[in-house]
Parts: structure tokens; C-alpha cells; sequence
């Protein structure tokens, strides 16, 4: 099991610790899974995604690597830009869907998530940095106001775009990228020096955040976790992500499968799945309509900001927005209906 450069810090501060993705996690704090989503949804946290892999490509030739392995097309930002992309399968699945930060004109940092650093550095190459640093993600609409106290310079990278600044001399890499639904940076920072940094935020008025409100925040945001809704058998048009496909594209894998799967029209769609009342429901639990199961939920879990139940399924295209079904969960009946994505949208 793998730790991060804050793992001491976590434990200090009571963190309640789990394993993913083959790291040691913290999963909430003190103050609860609760507490933290409702921070980042009105003021500022900070979580410890040092678990996600960074894979440096660089060189001449690192770009048409790039364009080569992965579906979404680079050509459309530039140096300075961040661009959420998929490696994929040659049936179309998705492998992994992975960020770029393109920090200089042949400097790439491609962060995959915690278990595929492995097989994205097969197919894209490079080197394999992900120790040599820690990865903070702040986020909530102050976030940018109080990083702002901490580095001005952090602060003002947009989103989507990608800058080297310096912190107390120390270099960090910053993006306009997160996982919650809300604004805010991810900071790349030496690991000798995250705690610094993690103490400096703290200082600012930003609380810690751990897994468990990571993935109820990108659950209300309707955004798609690796092995739930991507993976194996799943492509990016079933999961609503068409977009991330650069269709005028030379060839890269997968490409041929999902240009068949676009002109046939997806045999399923991932939707929004709203339930009654405050049971959760959760990933398995069948979805039942006019009496057939027609799918089965991928992720689930209690809505803090909506106060019911919300998940995520693979429906038949038939199955619409506003189209009532039951969730089945332990023998019990959880009435529900389909609704748009994302459940909470930013204030």
C-alpha cells in the first residue's frame, strides 16, 4: 500500500484512512463526510489526490504521442491549456479517462487516476514522476479568494489552463481543473514541500477534505468515476462524453469501433436517477421500469445539497429525462425518477 507525502499530515489530523487504488487515502476527517461536501459547496477545501498518477511526456515527438493514443484532439488548445481526454480500448472502452496539463511547447504532464499509471505510461510513454510529488486539489467558490493569500499567482490560473509558478522559491504546477463541480486549482508541488503548502492553505481558512466527500461532490455533479461509470465494456458515447472524441482525427484506438457505435447510435446512455427520501441507493441496486429491469446503478449515494437519494445508470435511449422508475435495493422499493445531469449545477 502506497502513501502520500501528507500521509503524517492526515493522521495528525484524525483522518479516517482507507485503502484506494493501492494508496493508504484519507476518507473523511473529523468533522465528517457531510461537514466536508457542505464546505466545498459554500467556501473553500483541500484534498490530498497525490493517488493520481503524473506521467511526463516531453521531447520532440511528445505531442503526436499524444494525439496518437488519446481521443480528445490536442490540436484544439495549446501550451498553457489543460484538456480532459480518454485512452481507449480497441473495442472503443474507455481505459482510463486522464487530464493533460500542457505545461510548456514538448512538456506534457498526463495525470492518470490511481491504478492505471501503469498502462497509460504504455501507451503513451514517458517517465513515471508521480512520487516525486504531491497533488492538492482546491476547491469550493473561495477557493481562488484564499489560495489568493497563499499565491496570488495560483490563484489567477484559469480554468482549463495550466501555469509554473513559484511559492517560497518552491516550483509548483497549477491547473484550473477539479473534480466537485465546483471552481478551483489542482497544485502540483515538490513532496518534500506539500506540507508546507497543505499547512499554508490551512492557514487560510481551508478545510481538509478526503475521499468520501470527493465522491459525493462528483456524484451531485454527475461526473463519471473510473470502474463505475468508464471502463470495461464502456465507451465514451454511452457515458454521454462524445465530446472528448476528436472524430476528424487521424486513426488511435477505439476510433473505428466508436465511429460504428455513432453511426448505430449507443445501445445505452449513462442518466441521472433521482430517489424519494433519504435512503441511499447504491451501485447494483436494479432500476426497474413499467416492471423490467433495465439497468443497474453504477453509483449512488445521498444527495447532501438535495437531501434524497441520487445515482447513476446505464439506461435503454427509450428511458428519458423525467420518465418515472424504481430502484430495487435489498428488497425494498426506492420510487424514482430519470432527471437531467448534473444533480447540483454551480450556484
Amino acid at each position: 500500500m502506497r502513501i502520500t507525502p501528507l500521509a503524517d499530515v492526515h493522521v495528525a489530523l484524525g483522518a479516517r484512512m482507507t485503502p484506494f487504488g493501492g494508496w493508504e487515502m484519507p476518507l473523511s476527517y473529523p468533522s465528517g463526510t457531510i461537514a466536508e461536501h457542505q464546505a466545498c459547496r459554500r467556501s473553500a477545501v483541500v484534498f490530498d489526490v497525490s493517488h493520481l498518477g503524473t506521467v511526463r511526456v516531453e521531447g520532440p515527438g511528445s505531442f503526436a504521442r499524444l494525439q496518437a493514443a488519446l481521443t480528445n484532439d490536442l490540436a484544439k488548445v495549446g501550451p498553457g491549456r489543460a484538456q480532459y481526454t480518454h485512452l481507449c480500448d480497441e473495442d472503443g472502452s474507455v481505459v482510463d479517462d486522464l487530464i493533460v496539463w500542457w505545461l510548456a511547447e514538448e512538456v506534457f504532464d498526463v495525470m492518470p487516476n490511481a491504478s492505471n499509471t501503469d498502462r497509460v505510461l504504455d501507451a503513451v510513454g514517458g517517465a513515471d514522476t508521480t512520487a516525486e510529488r504531491a497533488v492538492l486539489a482546491v476547491q469550493g467558490p473561495e477557493a481562488r479568494r484564499r489560495l489568493a493569500t497563499v499565491s496570488p499567482e495560483a490563484a489567477a490560473v484559469g480554468r482549463f489552463r495550466v501555469a509554473q509558478v513559484e511559492w517560497r522559491g518552491v516550483p509548483l504546477a497549477v491547473a484550473g481543473t477539479g473534480y466537485t463541480g465546483e471552481d478551483g486549482v489542482e497544485v502540483a508541488v515538490p513532496a518534500a514541500e506539500a506540507a508546507s503548502l497543505w499547512e499554508a492553505l490551512a492557514g487560510a481558512g481551508v478545510e481538509p477534505a478526503g475521499l468520501g466527500a470527493r465522491d459525493t461532490l462528483r456524484l451531485e455533479a454527475g461526473l463519471p468515476l473510473h470502474g463505475h461509470e468508464l471502463g470495461p465494456g464502456i465507451t465514451p458515447l454511452q457515458a454521454g462524453l462524445g465530446w472528448v472524441v476528436g472524430w476528424a482525427k487521424p486513426a488511435f484506438p477505439g476510433k473505428a469501433a466508436l465511429e460504428a457505435e455513432r453511426a448505430a447510435g449507443p445501445a445505452r446512455l449513462l442518466r441521472g436517477i433521482a430517489t424519494d427520501g433519504r435512503r441511499p441507493p447504491r451501485a447494483g441496486h436494479e432500476v426497474v421500469v413499467g416492471g423490467e429491469v433495465v439497468g443497474a446503478l453504477t453509483s449512488g449515494n445521498f444527495s447532501p445539497v438535495l437531501g434524497h437519494g441520487i445515482a447513476l445508470a446505464f439506461l435503454p435511449p427509450p428511458v428519458a429525462v423525467g420518465d418515472p422508475v424504481t430502484v430495487t435495493a435489498r428488497g425494498a422499493e426506492l420510487p424514482g425518477r430519470v432527471v437531467a445531469l448534473p444533480f447540483v449545477g454551480k450556484a
